[in-house]
């Protein structure tokens, strides 16, 4: 099984709590772990909602 990177995702997020610091925008929860984690813990599937993160083009390249 290979293991989602969520901080590659788009719909990742940090929060400002200690509680918990990790976010997911698509299926709307905080958490201590990661969220794929929660997500597999909770349903047994793996994340469908993975979205890999656009990587911005460098406009002084052009």
């Amino acid at each position: 099984m290979k293991r989602i990177n969520c901080r590659r995702c788009e719909y990742y997020f940090v929060t400002w709590e200690a509680q918990r610091p990790h976010g997911c925008k698509a299926y709307g929860f905080k958490s201590l772990q990661i969220p794929s984690l929660v997500v597999f813990q909770s349903s047994g599937s793996d994340c469908t909602m993975f979205k890999e993160k656009s990587t911005p083009q460098n406009p002084s390249s052009k």
